[in-house]
């Protein structure tokens, strides 16, 4: 391995302090945090890569970009990320307020690579917190909307109070995105559509053949509206799913998050429904 390769992977290893300069709350267990960076910056993160954020002290755990800077020299300076309590780590992430410092590894992964989808129709399909990950797909092909083809945005989640930035989806609507959205459990008032996500997808138009979509969420919801896309003739390799697995290492080291023949940290997140479906379908891998 040559001296600067060397250095690029032990970087990788070592976590920069970024500090909270705003946070979100979402739900009842989510927020969107985002970071800053005053020293050197990391390289810039695309959209579908993810970060390992530090809660120093406690651990560290994978988390994908919702949101990449803003425009100018601060852009690869600073990062959005929306998650959720759900472990030690998570919960310690979660309560960072505004001024405290978290530390981030990266960039990794794969990306979604939204900008090949020009000329094609583009179907982004999410579930729960995996519109998360795809937020930044949303914005990057509302700032190149003439480039694309008809795009839609389906949504679903556990219950209205779950729905993620709801407060965007006018800007989105208005940007030329057709957005639908689902529950699986109504709250009262709730007079929207009921069901998983995958029942929105007859309810929008695009041309099957010039298509590429875009999957995140619960495995089983991504097989299902994978399944469903494919039937209705999108070709599997024009289908992009994100994965995740235990990544912790986040430059396929460790081997924690090896799927067969794949370390997600390395080879994914995000990968074609052709490369994922014999995987994600055996429950053992």
């Amino acid at each position: 391995m040559s001296a600067p390769a060397l250095v690029a992977e032990v970087g990788a290893a070592v976590p920069r302090p970024y500090r909270v300069i705003s946070r979100r709350v979402d739900t009842a267990d989510t927020v969107t945090l985002t970071l800053e960076h005053d020293g050197s910056p990391l390289a810039e993160f695309v959209p579908g890569q993810f970060a390992m954020l530090t809660a120093y002290g406690i651990g560290e755990v994978p988390i994908s970009v919702s949101g990449i800077g803003g425009p100018g020299e601060g852009r690869a300076r600073r990062l959005v990320h929306t998650l959720r309590a759900v472990g030690a780590v998570t919960r310690a992430l979660h309560a960072t307020r505004p001024g405290g410092v978290i530390g981030v590894r990266g960039p990794f992964g794969t990306t979604w690579d939204e900008a090949s989808a020009a000329g094609q129709d583009v179907l982004i399909v999410a579930g729960g917190i995996g519109l998360a990950p795809l937020r930044p797909v949303v914005e990057a092909v509302l700032a190149a909307r003439s480039r694309y083809g008809r795009v839609a945005l389906l949504i679903g989640g556990r219950t209205p109070a779950d729905l993620l930035y709801r407060d965007e989806l006018a800007k989105w609507i208005a940007g030329g995105v057709e957005v639908a959205v689902t529950v699986d459990r109504p709250a009262e008032g709730w007079t929207g559509h009921v069901g998983v996500v995958t029942t929105l997808i007859p309810t929008v138009r695009f041309d099957p053949a010039l298509t590429v979509a875009f999957l995140c969420g619960p495995e089983v919801m991504m097989r299902f509206a994978a399944q469903a896309l494919i039937a209705q003739g999108v070709p599997a390799g024009q289908v992009r799913v994100s994965l995740e697995r235990n990544m912790r290492c986040g430059v396929g080291w460790c081997g924690h998050c090896q799927l067969g023949p794949l370390l997600v940290c390395r080879d994914g997140p995000v990968v074609d429904y052709a490369r994922a479906e014999p995987l994600i379908s055996v429950r053992e891998l």
